[in-house]
Formats: structure tokens, C-alpha cells, sequence
């Protein structure tokens, strides 16, 4: 499996220029040419300088790091926090920061170039959304952020613990069941969604409602932990296969996209566990 099934990773442009970066070239597009093929003469001591130097890293030839994808996700994750800090005084603007998340996070998913603006315009659109979410079950269930978010952050832990240990890798037969359920569960969704907005439904949360809603917040907890596996994955193999740095946002978007479905996911199961008290 390519790269966690990015298809930004897999694209013409990604393979040139990580096949350039490999042969010698620089992610600008100059080769670094050794002075000795330009007919100069070196010193003794600049050809000992030459040899004792130590390698250039991913860094200073412009590929991506794991350093770069955590400070970029940092990033999100603040744009996240700061809209979030605005939808929980303003909850009013939940349904626009849903309306502009699904959009921009369809405009991200499919430009073939990492946008930085467009990332960022993302992070904080869901961080309204969330934001008002959190604030308004924060209302009838006091805590429940705290908890969605404790329980969000262990899940990634735990995620990433296994991930590291090898225990808990991405094959062709459960991406393809992965991506069989995702496709019935966002028709689910769009459905249930449907339903909530005509007002065929007067519950909280649809037809997501009691032990039903559960199980689907669990099935969809299960699906949010592989999406994490398949983010790793991407971010493990764009590093190793020298990656321009620019993908780094590639890897941020797709960690944020994940994390802020689970946060959701998590708020909304302990929502109905509560309400059932």
C-alpha cells in the first residue's frame, strides 16, 4: 500500500520530485555539482573539509521531517483551539463552521498542492464548529469536554503506542474494508443529516440515538483509530522516501482531519451515555 492511500503522495509530481531529491538534485532544481568536475583545484585542507563534513539531512535539502509534520500540526491544532474559543462564546456559528470545514476540507482533500491558507482556513472553520458543539453539550452535561477530550488524546496514544510497536499496521485487505465501511457510513451520515434538517427527526442526534448510537459511534471510533494507522503510515513512508517538505501541511491536514472526527465521534457517544443517566 502506497503511502497510507494519500493520493498526493502517490501523484506524478510527488514521484518526480522525490526521485530527483534522491539522484542528487535539489527540491529547487539545481544539481549539486562537485567542484572537481568544474576542473578546480582544491587544498589539502578544503578536500579534508569536504570529506569531515557532515551529511546534509532532510532538512537542508528541503524533504520533509517528522519535525516539520508535528510543528505543522501544532499549527492546526491551534488554528483549532482559536476557533474553537469563538464557537463556544458564539455557538451560533457552529452550522457555518460546519458548512465551511465540509468545504474546505473537499477543497484541501483534493488540490493536488498543499495549501498552507487553505489548511489553516480549515482548521479554524472546525474549530468553530467544535467549539459550539462542545459548548452547547457542555450546557446539558457539564465536563463532557473535558472528557471527549481527555478520551480523544488516549485514543491517539494508545493508537500511536501500537503503531510504533508494530502491532498495529495498515494491509490491502483491511484498508479495502476500511474504505468499504467509511463509504456506508457517510451515506449514513449524509442521510441522518438529511433527516435532522427536514425535521423527519426531532432527537439530538438523529437516528443516532440510544443503543443504535451507539454502536455507530463505536464502529465509527474503530474507523477514526485506522484513519490514524493510514495517516502514520503516510507521514513514515513520505519521510523515508524523501517527501518535499511542502507535503509536511499534506500530513497535518490529514492528522487534523482524523483527530477532529474522533474528538466528534467521542463527544457524541459519552452525549448519549449521559443521556441515558
Amino acid at each position: 500500500m502506497a503511502l497510507g492511500g494519500n493520493p498526493v503522495f502517490n501523484s506524478r509530481n510527488f514521484r518526480e520530485q522525490t526521485g530527483a531529491a534522491q539522484n542528487g538534485h535539489s527540491p529547487a532544481g539545481g544539481v549539486a555539482v562537485d567542484p572537481r568536475q568544474q576542473g578546480q583545484t582544491l587544498s589539502p585542507e578544503q578536500l579534508q573539509q569536504m570529506y569531515t563534513q557532515p551529511s546534509a539531512g532532510p532538512a537542508q535539502t528541503g524533504r520533509m521531517t517528522y519535525g516539520d509534520v508535528i510543528n505543522k500540526t501544532v499549527l492546526c491544532f491551534i488554528g483549532i483551539l482559536a476557533g474553537a474559543v469563538v464557537g463556544w462564546q458564539l455557538p451560533g456559528l457552529m452550522m457555518i463552521g460546519l458548512i465551511a470545514g465540509l468545504v474546505l476540507g473537499l477543497v484541501n482533500a483534493f488540490k493536488k498542492e498543499p495549501s498552507p491558507v487553505l489548511i489553516m482556513l480549515y482548521a479554524l472553520a472546525e474549530g468553530l464548529f467544535i467549539g459550539g458543539l462542545s459548548g452547547v453539550l457542555e450546557g446539558m452535561y457539564p465536563g463532557i469536554a473535558v472528557q471527549a477530550v481527555i478520551a480523544t488524546l488516549s485514543v491517539f496514544a494508545v493508537t500511536l503506542v501500537l503503531y510504533r510497536s508494530g502491532k498495529y499496521r495498515a494491509t490491502p485487505k483491511m484498508t479495502k474494508m476500511f474504505m468499504i465501511a467509511m463509504a456506508a457510513y457517510a451515506v449514513f451520515s449524509l442521510v441522518n443529516l438529511g433527516l435532522m434538517l427536514f425535521g423527519v427527526t426531532d432527537s439530538m442526534f438523529g437516528l443516532r440515538s440510544g443503543w443504535i448510537g451507539l454502536a455507530i459511534g463505536a464502529l465509527a471510533v474503530l474507523l477514526a483509530t485506522y484513519a490514524l494507522v493510514l495517516d502514520f503510515t503516510s507521514v513514515q513512508q513520505g519521510v523515508e522516501q524523501g517527501a518535499p517538505a511542502k507535503y509536511s501541511w499534506t500530513a497535518a491536514f490529514g492528522l487534523t482531519v482524523t483527530m477532529v472526527w474522533l474528538y466528534v465521534e467521542i463527544l457524541r457517544i459519552i452525549a448519549i451515555l449521559r443521556g441515558d443517566e
